[in-house]
Parts: structure tokens; C-alpha cells; sequence
């Protein structure tokens, strides 16, 4: 067997380890605050750029190479221009620590939620709590919510959901200990085979776009369910929605 494959491998000490390891992952600390965003939608169009720059050398189409080397001469300023304010929104995570951890749901703000939803299901008031975690929902927020930015309580969330109250469309976005914002449009899954509602298909489309949980009230049913992963538990009680809620965070 030809063992000079492995030679370069010999040379590795800890801190080529320690190197590799910090860069990847502060690269999927990177990917995990881009994905779902317009971020990626724009890193795609910059990819086609570069591919027609290459077509462009390749063919020989000079006027065509000439304009991609006039954009790309200026791409550090385009890509400042372009993600100022996921720029601005990652450094203000890294100042606050908590670009590393799954912030979820506090323990003390769960007694909050878990009473907001027991009560909302016994009056038939339809709600859908989203709270996020490692994935941030930044652009949920900026498309159609309502920046709230205030401490959980059982009453701020009910009054929130109350059928004539401004916001009751759409779902409340929980981060923390934080009501981040309200009436947020959620993208909705593809229901197969059951007979879910618009909440509930909200619940499951915002799980399997990021690694947020979800909670829908049913105003139909009386009936409290979690989606986490694009799965649904449904027909929980106090005590069981408060078990599920701990399990997770």
C-alpha cells in the first residue's frame, strides 16, 4: 500500500485542528444567519455573476468581461451596500454573545405562554406563537410584523390575540424573555392528506423553513398544538404543553 497519500497528513498538529474547527463554525454560524433571509437570494445572484465572468474569459466576450470586472472591482463596496443591515444585525448578536447559543424560551417564560394558550383555548380564540431559536426570523418580521419588543406576559398575549385587537392576524415572535413582534405572515406547508387550517399550516411551514416551534391554538376546536420540525403535537393540555415546552428548551 502507497502510504505517501498520508504524508501531509503527519504535519497536522492541534492548532491546525483548533484553525479548522473555529472556521467552520463561525461558517455555519454565517449560513444558519443567512438561511431563509434575502441574503440567499442575493448570494445566488452574485454566484450567476462570477459564473458569466468565467463563461465571459472563456468565449472571449470581451465587452461582456469588461462589465463583469467594472462590477466586481467594486464588490466590496456592492456587498457593504448590499447586507448593511445583516451586517449590522450578526455584529450586534457577536456584542451581546448570543450569536453561539439557542436562545428559545426562558423557564420563566413558559408558565406565561403555557397560561395564555390553556386560557385562548378555552375561550375558542384562535393564536399562533412562533419562538425562535438559533435561526433568527429577522425577515419575517420586516416583511409584514409589527416590532413589539416587550416582556412576556399572559395578558400582553392574549390581548394581542383578542379577535378585535390590531394585531390578532398573523403570529406573535418570541425570542428570550421577549415579544419581538406581531402580526408576522409565516410561509404556509403543503397540507398532506389532513385537514389543517391556515394556523396550523403556518405553524408547519415556519418549522420546516428554520428550527423554530411553533404554537397554534385552535379557535374551531379549543385545541393547543406544537409543531416543531414539521411535525405537529396536537391536543395538549396545561400540563403536557408545559412538559413538551421544557423538553425542548
Amino acid at each position: 500500500m502507497d502510504w505517501s497519500f498520508f504524508e501531509p497528513l503527519s504535519s497536522i498538529d492541534w492548532r491546525d485542528c483548533l484553525d479548522i474547527a473555529i472556521v467552520s463554525l463561525l461558517l455555519y454560524q454565517i449560513l444558519q444567519l443567512v438561511r431563509g433571509s434575502r441574503a440567499v437570494a442575493i448570494l445566488a445572484g452574485l454566484g450567476i455573476l462570477w459564473g458569466l465572468y468565467f463563461l465571459s474569459q472563456e468565449l472571449g466576450l470581451y465587452t461582456l468581461q469588461w462589465v463583469m470586472q467594472y462590477i466586481f472591482s467594486s464588490i466590496v463596496v456592492l456587498v457593504v451596500v448590499i447586507f448593511q443591515s445583516d451586517i449590522r444585525q450578526a455584529l450586534g448578536e457577536i456584542g451581546k454573545h448570543s450569536l453561539f447559543r439557542n436562545k428559545g424560551l426562558k423557564v420563566t417564560s413558559v408558565d406565561a405562554v403555557v397560561q395564555a394558550c390553556v386560557e385562548m383555548a378555552r375561550l375558542r380564540v384562535g393564536a399562533l406563537i412562533v419562538v425562535e431559536r438559533s435561526m433568527k426570523l429577522g425577515d419575517m418580521i420586516k416583511k409584514e410584523g409589527v416590532r413589539l419588543d416587550a416582556l412576556i406576559s399572559s395578558r400582553l398575549i392574549m390581548n394581542i390575540f383578542y379577535p378585535k385587537a390590531p394585531l390578532h392576524d398573523g403570529a406573535i415572535i418570541i425570542s428570550g424573555d421577549r415579544i419581538l413582534a406581531a402580526a408576522c405572515i409565516l410561509p404556509l406547508a403543503v397540507a398532506k392528506g389532513q385537514n389543517f387550517g391556515t394556523r396550523h399550516r403556518a405553524a408547519l411551514g415556519i418549522t420546516n423553513e428554520s428550527d423554530a416551534v411553533a404554537i397554534a391554538v385552535s379557535e374551531e376546536r379549543g385545541e393547543i398544538s406544537v409543531a416543531i420540525k414539521g411535525e405537529l403535537i396536537r391536543a395538549l393540555d396545561a400540563n403536557r404543553l408545559r412538559q413538551v415546552l421544557n423538553e425542548i428548551f
